[in-house]
């Protein structure tokens, strides 16, 4: 298999996830070979359980394992509940592997090192916000970085989508940024993959900056494949 043709494993809990991200690769890294995985019974048992089972765990290890005897390259999952889960599959299968909103929230802290630390997060999966906010805050105390996260569920939002109403999905996701600029946050992030699309229309009319993760996802695994 060609390194500089490298077969990437995209790995779901969602399809809505699977068009941000293959749009993603398409513009920024179009040698890759992508594949997907998608079991979309994983967010419905993440948000059924409350929390992180092993039995969870264990799936992601599978999927990763699995998708290294296709001959994977690389892994990148795009689920953003499962931050612990998806640090296991990649120690499990040994290939790079990214978490979906790593290199966002890399940028995210960069961007808020020089002013208050407020950083704004919007969800449209409410069982995405506690796992993410920790994550956050575990990547500012690695760096030695202090920060006030600031979360905020948009309710039916991800249903719009799903039902094809993406104006109004982008519109709420807009609605929910504005809300965190005008409380102070110095920089927005976007939790899901499926919430790409609206970054556009909710950095309108704003000076802070509003981030999505598929395309900083992409480049950072890119740049991590490249240097190994």
């Amino acid at each position: 298999m060609s390194l500089a043709a490298p077969r990437i494993a995209l790995i779901h809990a969602t399809a809505l996830a699977m068009p941000p991200i293959e749009e993603a690769f398409a513009r920024l890294w179009p040698q890759a070979r992508c594949m997907n995985l998608l079991d979309d019974s994983l967010s419905v048992d993440r948000a059924e359980a409350g929390e992180l089972t092993e039995s969870m765990r264990q799936r992601f290890i599978d999927l990763a394992l699995y998708a290294k005897g296709t001959g994977c390259r690389g892994i990148l999952f795009t689920c953003s509940a499962f931050g612990p889960a998806i640090e296991g599959a990649g120690a499990a299968c040994g290939l790079p592997t990214l978490k979906p909103n790593e290199a966002m929230f890399e940028q995210a802290l960069d961007a808020a090192a020089c002013g208050t630390g407020r950083i704004g997060l919007v969800a449209t999966f409410a069982a995405s916000i506690e796992s993410m906010g920790a994550e956050l805050q575990q990547m500012a105390q690695r760096r030695g970085q202090s920060i006030e996260s600031h979360s905020l569920h948009v309710p039916e939002a991800m249903s719009d989508l799903a039902a094809g109403n993406s104006a109004m999905h982008h519109a709420k996701v807009a609605r929910a940024v504005h809300t965190l600029a005008a409380a102070g946050c110095e920089v927005i992030t976007l939790a899901q993959f499926s919430m790409a699309a609206a970054q556009p229309q909710a950095q309108t009319g704003l000076t802070v900056p509003v981030l999505s993760s598929p395309d900083c996802a992409v480049l950072a695994l890119k740049g991590r494949m490249t240097h190994e």
